[in-house]
């Protein structure tokens, strides 16, 4: 091949999988070539990779770039939708409800934000009517959203003038003078992360009444085109609120305030309080375990990943002592069939995280002979060679309760046939309600995927990259096997800290600055690593405030706990 002399090209090219190519001039935004490819997804294309980094579909080219979509069905497109949603309801309430200002607090597990105006007046049926036929509106005008940088001064006030003193104060100590904002018809705010490129994007929502406010609906992932039935969640609501409560007795209602609260040496007060919030959790529920003796004989315990279960189980096993009950537990692990036995999932691997893994018939069995007074032998699962064996006798007294913890622990098939009233059951999980402001949240899932990076780091030997890498994967097994059963628990029990992100934040960013930036695993991190910056650190020597036996000690180590079993044998 003979090299020859190249006159400069006015154009780029947008290389897509399969050997796709198309050519443009430069400058031409990545959604102009997604137009053109007319590529067929499962999801809404709402963002991109290019050459592997996320980047807005507004955003021009100005090289040569390789493409991949990012659609409603992935992680990070479902998150820009839901994120670009939120911008298009408050810039609809902002016209019509100038004197009001609206909050969005939790998320709703079949796909919505409930919100909130702060004035404490409800949204009459009437204005949700407006609100919603609002945001039809704008979204069949298909108007552009779009980034504006503005002095940083310029950006306080406008939050000042809006109502938002949160994001005002948050941002009052940012280093540069600027601060990139989005505008959509006029509006102007902060959203931490990217947005769509224009309200036609936006067309699957609706808006719902609900208790002392109204829910934002949106899709879910798993069908990025329609919106899930509503499913009225009053209790998981009831839990929002509750916190959002302790955030106030706190005086720390947003990240603002924590950190306000650390600079001003409120530390000591802040682990202090949070703890002893959850000691009182623990000890409303061991109370009405105790109150249910003796029909009560069994405690089940479920969660997702990284929500404290373990903690939780022996510091709930060390309330029921203190009452003169006894636990003794029974590892579910333990039960698993032999490895030949094991379902396989869609893709022909073993699925050790379904029911049907475990031996559920002989669980079953020997709940109701050691409920009836008869011994047992435990079995004992050996895991090199996939095969049960048999372990030691055990039997239980009056004084006694079952402990039982694990990811199916809400399943009812577990207990089926047991006397409805022989039975407690616990959900775990952090049901964080501290956000950045009043239109940022902080997600429950950021929170536990921060705790496990850290943990899996420090006693598994993972790095942030393989725990980034199984988080799929782990949330694709809790919603299909934890969530669904959550509304069968008695009690939920919230293992959120106010002050953990303040402590997670120094521990997590150097695991997180070692994820390779040529990886897809760096986008991730990329986006945490943004996330932590706004929180202020805790100092080391304030470490030592944090009691030995909290739940956040089974993620940074340190655990008075770590072994100890007040369970190893029956009485």
């Amino acid at each position: 091949m003979t090299i020859i002399r190249a006159t400069t090209r006015q154009t780029v090219q947008a290389r897509f999988t399969g050997g796709i190519t198309f050519e443009g001039p430069i400058g031409s935004s990545i959604e102009a070539f997604f137009k053109i490819a007319d590529l067929e997804e499962n999801g809404q294309i709402v963002a991109a990779l290019m050459n592997g980094k996320l980047r807005e579909l507004s955003q021009p080219m100005q090289a040569d770039a390789d493409l991949v979509p990012v659609t409603t069905a992935d992680s990070d497109g479902t998150r820009i939708y839901r994120r670009s949603l939120c911008f298009l309801m408050v810039a609809a309430a902002s016209e019509l409800f100038p004197d009001r200002t609206i909050t969005i607090h939790h998320s709703m597990p079949f796909g919505g934000y409930y919100c909130e105006c702060d004035d404490q007046k409800l949204l009459s049926a009437e204005e949700l009517v407006q609100l919603r036929r609002r945001m039809k509106s704008l979204i069949a005008a298909n108007l552009p959203i779009t980034q504006v940088r503005v002095p940083l001064a310029e950006a306080l006030q406008l939050f000042r003038d809006s109502g938002d003193k949160e994001k005002a104060d948050l941002f009052a100590k940012r280093r540069k003078d600027y601060l990139t904002l989005y505008e959509l018809n006029g509006v102007r705010d902060y959203f931490h992360g990217f947005m769509v490129p224009s309200t036609s994007y936006l067309d699957v929502f609706e808006l719902r009444p609900y208790s002392r406010g109204f829910i934002l609906q949106f899709p879910r992932r798993q069908q990025p085109r329609k919106l899930q039935p509503f499913e009225d969640e009053a209790r998981l609501a009831t839990v929002f609120r509750e916190y959002q409560n302790w955030l106030r007795i706190m005086g720390t209602p947003k990240v603002a305030a924590l950190n306000e609260a650390i600079r001003n040496g409120r530390t000591q007060e802040l682990i202090l309080v949070a703890e002893a919030l959850h000691e009182r959790q623990l000890a409303n529920i061991s109370t009405e375990i105790a109150a249910r003796r003796p029909q009560t004989k069994l405690v089940m315990i479920s969660g997702p990943t990284s929500a404290g279960k373990t903690t939780f189980s022996k510091r709930l096993a060390i309330q029921l002592m203190a009452r003169g009950i006894y636990p003794i537990a029974i590892g579910m692990d333990n039960y698993f069939v032999n490895r030949e036995e094991t379902p396989r999932d869609e893709n022909g691997d073993y699925d050790f995280e379904t029911i049907d893994a475990l031996d559920v018939r002989l669980f079953r069995k020997h709940l109701r002979m050691l409920m009836d007074g008869e011994t047992i032998v435990q079995p004992l699962y050996n895991f090199h060679t996939g095969r049960r064996e048999s372990g030691k006798e055990l039997s239980i007294g009056p004084d006694h309760v079952i402990l039982v913890e694990g990811i199916h622990g809400l399943n009812p098939r577990l207990t089926k046939g047991l006397p409805p009233d022989s039975v407690y059951r616990v959900f775990i999980s952090a049901f964080t309600q501290l956000n950045m402001d009043k239109h940022n949240r902080v997600p429950t899932t950021d929170t536990r995927l921060l705790r496990r990076i850290v943990r899996d780091a420090s006693h598994r030997g993972y790095s942030a990259t393989d725990t980034i890498r199984r988080w799929p994967s782990v949330r694709r097994g809790e919603k299909r096997y934890i969530f669904p059963n959550q509304n069968n628990a008695n009690v939920f029990f919230n293992s959120a800290l106010v002050y953990e992100l303040a402590v997670l934040k120094a521990l997590a960013q150097p695991l997180l600055l070692q994820v390779e930036p040529d990886v897809p695993e760096r986008i991730e991190a990329n986006r945490l690593m943004a996330f932590l910056q706004w929180f202020d650190s805790i100092a080391n020597d304030d470490l030592d405030f944090i009691s030995s036996d909290s739940i956040l000690r089974e993620f940074i180590g340190g655990s008075i706990l770590q072994n100890f079993e007040p369970w190893s044998g029956s009485m």
